[in-house]
């Protein structure tokens, strides 16, 4: 590889990322120092960062947190409220390529060489994910950029918090030699000190370790494994999709994918929110088809201004990926949800599309035609948008409605 596809694999990593969810709707706790799990004698599962300035980290028991930080408020990790905004996270990163490997519920590895045509430069694609991410989620995140795995997890740590680096191949061994062989990705704190006992302190004297005698001492797996991440040579190959976590259920194929904005001011304009529902709508539909898939029920999220959420969903009798039918659907959803609370939550922050019982595309899967009716051509209309969006570029082709939203926007 050369250029800016000597480093195609990014790694995602949410700063803080269960403390920053659960306090994101509480401006009075941003400087107060937050402890998320480590009730009782349970594990610190996050801590925000005035709690990580005394020395919390996740992984330390909760009694040591304590200790280190008495005052730190201690909530419980609520995932019914993160496993969704991790969901939709994932799926912003699909909206820039298919080649994402999860790892947890707030990190993942990304293959950008296939969408810097469409996105730019592997920075200027990190900068754009960071920027949807604060944009829909209000938290923020940390990307590394690198030829391989395990770089690219060292480099997101050293772009903490809020930051993105780059290690560059030609540059890993004057930035990472030097550094403690404590930092390596998947280098844990028993063989940290087992090699330290060795006198093999930095990456750079593992590095000049003969690996034969790392085989011998750590056994040939792991030998040889560590002479690749003390060299940058890991792997460098996704595997899309990851094993579940905390009921996460990552993996291939999707049952469900969505988007979820989160509006600049809130709304009570229902033609305004339907242009944002049939963005929305659009969105998901290209991604439903680009993934060879047809979903029969749609989903719609409905956030308002004092924060309370509610769902919607609706299963068609039959599955669909035309981004009409299914926007259809989401205002129907939605416009029954306004009608059944109106005149109380007048107001939105956020809303949100999706399309779930995924399954693969069969013949037969067009939809029939009832006696008399008309083909409207949507499906025609949706590939032929997919071809000059895959060629141009997401904006080349928009709906009428969506154009004037965005020179409104523009003009303001």
């Amino acid at each position: 590889m050369s250029g800016e596809l000597a480093c195609p694999i990014l790694h995602v990593d949410m700063d803080a990322f269960y403390a920053a969810v659960m306090i994101r709707d509480r401006p009075e706790l941003q400087d107060v120092p937050v402890v998320v799990g480590g009730g009782h004698r349970g594990v610190v599962l996050s801590a925000n960062y005035p709690a990580r300035r005394f020395g919390v980290r996740s992984g330390m028991s909760g009694t040591e947190a304590r200790r280190l930080c008495p005052d730190a408020l201690t909530m419980p990790p609520d995932f019914a409220v993160l496993t969704p905004v991790s969901r939709a996270i994932m799926e912003t990163f699909r909206s820039f390529t298919p080649a994402v490997e999860v790892t947890s519920l707030d990190e993942a590895f990304l293959d950008v060489r296939g969408a810097v045509r469409l996105f730019g430069s592997p920075e200027a694609i990190a900068e754009r994910i960071r920027s949807r991410i604060r944009a829909e989620h209000g938290i923020t995140c940390s990307v590394g950029i690198a030829a391989t795995i395990s770089v690219a997890k060292l480099a997101s740590r050293r772009a903490k918090p809020d930051g993105v680096r780059t290690i560059a191949p030609d540059h890993f061994v004057a930035e990472v030699h030097p550094l403690d062989v404590g930092v390596l990705y998947g280098v844990g704190e028993a063989t940290r000190q087992r090699l330290h006992r060795l006198g093999l302190q930095t990456v750079g004297d593992v590095a000049a370790f003969p690996v034969d005698q790392l085989r011998q001492m750590l056994g040939g797996h792991l030998g040889t494994h560590l002479h690749a991440l003390v060299w940058g040579t890991d792997r460098s190959d996704l595997r899309p999709g990851g094993a579940g976590v905390f009921g996460f259920g990552e993996g291939e194929p999707e049952g469900s994918m969505g988007a979820q904005h989160t509006l600049a001011v809130d709304l009570s304009d229902r033609s305004r929110l339907h242009r944002e529902l049939l963005q929305l709508a659009s969105r998901v539909a290209a991604r439903v088809r680009s993934a060879g898939r047809v979903g029969r029920t749609v989903a719609i999220t409905v956030r308002f201004s004092d924060f309370v959420t509610l769902n919607r969903s609706r299963t068609l009798p039959e599955p669909t990926d035309v981004t009409q039918e299914i926007y259809d659907v989401a205002v129907a959803l939605f416009d029954q949800l306004l009608d059944d609370l109106l005149p109380r939550r007048p107001s939105i922050r956020l809303v949100g599309v999706r399309v779930e019982g995924l399954r693969a595309v069969r013949d037969g899967d067009s939809r029939q035609l009832a006696l008399g009716e008309r083909d409207p051509g949507w499906p025609d209309a949706d590939r032929a948008v997919d071809r000059a969006s895959s060629r141009f570029g997401s904006s080349a082709v928009r709906r009428a409605s969506l154009l004037q939203q965005a020179s409104r926007s523009a003009a303001r």
